[in-house]
């Protein structure tokens, strides 16, 4: 893809430099009239030009996964509060030797939700050792939202067996964005989370669901009304930790109580294996 600098003639280059010079060197960049309209961060941050974002937030990511072949993405969510396991083991012994009853209960249920963190870097491994035996428009590319957590543990499985992973992370004040497991040159970062999921299922051929707070629920509830609406294609929804799920959503009870048809249950699995949640995938048809 063409840099700003590569583009026909100079009538960009002045332009290009007063935006290097602010981001790179830290000079001062005053509104001005006379900027061009494209290049004025003063003028694409008004509250009028918030379309515009809408557009760049939509076409930046898509372009540069296109470069890169990026097309059949399963997308993998879940909480950004689970540890690794050896993470979650230090935090333990620290607790015990600090004799703290309360960090020391907290410790131990780290270490009960770092089996997740396990169990989704296991399938993202899973999903990767297949994507590389396959053609190039057949390779499935793990995708998560960017973060810790359950999102850095599929992209450390992706990473694990050395191919590309694509971060969707959002500018939040308490989330460092992009974890060190997601592939550089597809590690974005959306300020509209509209945006964001709207990408999340761009590219989709698949969606796993491991436990997670409200953040996990967002996503998974969207991309369930899109499919049970017609708005989205139907794909491999999976739930990963099914004592979780069904303890936290009584399905049967919206069955029950007409919120939802008996058909609806069906747009989702329930597993508890990285290899139960990879075969759910194969293995879907439309019921």
């Amino acid at each position: 893809m063409q840099s700003p600098m590569d583009l026909p003639g100079s009538r960009l280059a002045d332009a290009w430099a007063e935006l290097q010079a602010a981001a790179v060197k830290g000079e001062p960049l005053a509104p001005d009239a006379h900027r061009l309209a494209f290049a004025d961060p003063e003028f694409l941050l008004r509250r009028e030009t918030r379309g515009i974002r809408f557009q760049l937030e939509m076409l930046k990511p898509d372009l540069a996964q296109q470069a890169h072949g990026i097309d059949r993405t399963v997308v993998v969510f879940g909480s950004a509060r689970c540890l690794a396991p050896d993470e979650a083991q230090t935090q333990l012994q620290a607790a015990q030797a600090s004799g703290d009853a309360t960090k020391l209960a907290a410790a131990q249920a780290a270490v009960q939700r770092s089996k997740h963190y396990a169990d989704a870097r296991a399938f993202a491994q899973l999903v990767a050792q297949h994507s590389k035996t396959c053609a190039a428009d057949q390779r499935l590319t793990i995708c998560t939202g960017g973060g810790p957590g359950i999102m850095e543990a599929a992209n450390r499985g992706a990473h694990d067996e050395g191919v590309p992973t694509v971060g969707l992370s959002i500018a939040l004040p308490f989330e460092a964005s992009g974890n060190r497991f997601v592939t550089p040159e597809l590690n974005f970062k959306f300020h509209y989370f509209a945006l964001r999921k709207m990408h999340f299922m761009m590219r989709a051929v698949a969606l796993v669901a491991f436990p997670g707070g409200f953040g996990t629920l967002d996503e998974l509830f969207e991309v369930l009304t899109l499919v049970q609406t017609g708005k989205a294609q139907p794909v491999p929804i999976v739930l990963h930790g099914s004592a979780f799920w069904r303890r936290l959503i009584d399905f049967d009870l919206l069955v029950a109580e007409g919120m939802i048809s008996p058909q609806d249950v069906k747009l989702f699995r329930l597993v508890d294996t990285p290899q139960d949640a990879w075969h759910a995938l194969q293995n879907f048809t439309q019921a």
